[in-house]
């Protein structure tokens, strides 16, 4: 398991003192810890959400920055550092454990601390009292932006239920449009049938020009009013009848585990999604709702200052 941020701020440390007044290269320290905490290579791979860095990365990335703030490193050039004489006494003492609440007997972290307003009341499944224990101020963004998303996918599923056959086929339409598909929201209703049963069944030309086709069947269901195996071999049969080679399955509910297989061990051909999908589906591509606030999270751009 990855240590957090503090954990490898002490360790940091002492690969610094190591280097006995020379400078170290962040690179360096991050694999020095990797084996001091005998991480495996799924350890050392394992990337944040975004996937554009590795969770070890930014973890000893943070705890590099803390220190630095508090003035136990400092910044020699582009990723190196040396540790200064506050860092060199603070690891005299073999019984401090080096985290945020010890950096905090030093004013320069204090203020760093107070400019860095990151706490947000819709953090929601970080506790704010200790999230700087647990998380970097990424993660602790990233736990915060999918509390909220999946707030937000929930409500749109149920209003989703609740909604006319016709509105459900019209946001059907919507989407597979902003999905690239039917070429124009007019080609795409007419491509669509009505089925009078809940929801619809029809079809949706794959390109602008109608070359290929997708059937599609959906199913605007209740909670636990879930999709079978007879529903998937029911779509099957009526793919082949209309001598189709892909088909969607959408529904509100979810599919039982036997659909699921049903559907696998018809050669993939239908693909199925759930209402958690459709949801997170209707979220992506705007269907639904909008964007409230787009925020920027932005990194040095160490090139601009290499010398």
């Amino acid at each position: 398991m990855i240590p957090n941020y503090q954990q490898f701020m002490r360790p940091f440390l002492e690969v610094a003192q190591a280097a006995n007044g020379n400078e170290v290269k962040l690179r360096n320290v991050i694999n020095e810890l990797a084996d001091k905490f005998n991480l495996t290579e799924v350890d050392k791979t394992e990337t944040l959400p975004s996937g554009k860095q590795s969770i070890l990365d930014n973890r000893v990335g943070w705890a590099r920055t803390y220190l630095t703030k508090a003035g136990l490193l400092e910044v020699t050039r582009r990723a190196h550092f040396v540790i200064t004489e506050r860092g060199t006494k603070a690891l005299q003492d073999t019984n401090a454990v080096i985290d945020n609440k010890y950096l905090k007997k030093f004013d320069e972290f204090i203020a760093f601390k107070e400019q860095k307003n990151v706490s947000s009341e819709s953090t929601a499944s970080v506790d704010k009292d200790n999230a700087d224990d647990v998380v970097t101020p990424d993660e602790a963004l990233r736990a915060a932006y999918k509390a909220i998303n999946d707030s937000l996918a929930q409500d749109i599923l149920e209003r989703t239920r609740k909604v006319t056959p016709a509105f459900f086929e019209d946001l059907l339409i919507e989407l597979l449009v902003a999905m690239g598909y039917g070429g124009t929201g007019e080609g795409a209703a007419h491509a669509l049938g009505k089925s009078g049963d809940n929801g619809i069944d029809g079809v949706i030309d794959q390109d602008p020009l109608g070359v290929d086709q997708i059937y599609i069947q959906a199913k605007r269901y209740a909670q636990g009013n879930n999709i079978g195996s007879g529903d998937i071999r029911d779509f099957f049969g009526a793919l082949n009848l209309k001598k189709a080679q892909k088909g969607i399955f959408i529904t509100t509910s979810d599919f039982t585990p036997s659909a699921n297989q049903t559907a696998k061990d018809l050669g993939m051909r239908i693909v199925l999604i759930n209402g958690t999908e459709l949801a997170k589906l209707m979220l992506r591509y705007n269907i639904g709702s909008r964007d409230e606030q787009v925020l920027h999270l932005k990194k040095i751009d160490e090139d601009f200052f290499e010398i």
